[in-house]
C-alpha cells in the first residue's frame, strides 16, 4: 500500500494502519464507520483524512457528517446547537448507502451555518465501499447500532470512557501526530 497524500510519518502510519485494520475486518460489501469524539478534537479533519488514506489503497470511501443533517429547532436562535434530523440521516444517507447497488444517497441535506436546506446532491458507488461519518455522540441510543467499525477522537491523554463503545481510540492532540491508544482493562 503506498499513501501518496503529504504527511508527517506518525500521522500517515496511524492512518495506514487503522485504514488497514478496517478493510481486513469490512473490506466487503457497504460498511458504515463512525468517528465520534469530543468538540474540539479535529474529528471531522481525521475522518477526511482516513477516506483519503482509504481511498488510497485502491478502496472506495465517503464522507459525510451528522453537522450536514442537523438544523436548529424552530423558534430557537442562532447560538443554539443545531440538531440532528435523525430520521432524514438514516432516510437519504444510512440505508441508501448500505442497499448497495445503483442505489444512490445524499451526503449532505442541510447547511447548518446558514439555517437552510441545501439542494440534493445524489452520489453512487461500488458494491465495496466505506461511508465515513463524522460526528458528536454518535454512540447514544438511536444512533449506535448504525456502525460497523467506531473510531472515537480524543484531544487530551486523559483515559476515555468510549473504549467500550469503540473499536479504536485515536489520541489527535497534535493532529501532525495522532496516535492509536489502547484503554484496555488489562
Amino acid at each position: 500500500m503506498r499513501m501518496t497524500t503529504r504527511w508527517a510519518p506518525a500521522k500517515k502510519d496511524t492512518l495506514r494502519e487503522l485504514a488497514t485494520e478496517i478493510l481486513h475486518n469490512y473490506g466487503r460489501g457497504r460498511v458504515v464507520v463512525a468517528v465520534d469524539g469530543d468538540g474540539s478534537s479535529g474529528r471531522a479533519a481525521f475522518a477526511d483524512d482516513l477516506a483519503e488514506a482509504v481511498r488510497e489503497t485502491g478502496h472506495a470511501a465517503f464522507r459525510a457528517s451528522t453537522a450536514s443533517f442537523s438544523k436548529r429547532a424552530d423558534g430557537s436562535g442562532p447560538e443554539s446547537d443545531p440538531e440532528l434530523d435523525e430520521s432524514l440521516f438514516r432516510r437519504v444517507l444510512i440505508e441508501p448507502f448500505r442497499l448497495g447497488g445503483s442505489t444512490g444517497w445524499v451526503e449532505r441535506a442541510y447547511d447548518a451555518a446558514a439555517d437552510r436546506p441545501v439542494e440534493s446532491a445524489w452520489v453512487t458507488g461500488p458494491a465495496d465501499a466505506l461511508l465515513l461519518v463524522d460526528g458528536a455522540q454518535l454512540s447514544r441510543p438511536g444512533l449506535s447500532g448504525l456502525w460497523h467499525y467506531r473510531v472515537w477522537v480524543t484531544d487530551d491523554d486523559a483515559r476515555v470512557d468510549a473504549r467500550a463503545k469503540a473499536s479504536a481510540v485515536v489520541d489527535n492532540s497534535d493532529p501532525e501526530h495522532p496516535r492509536r491508544r489502547f484503554d484496555d482493562a488489562c
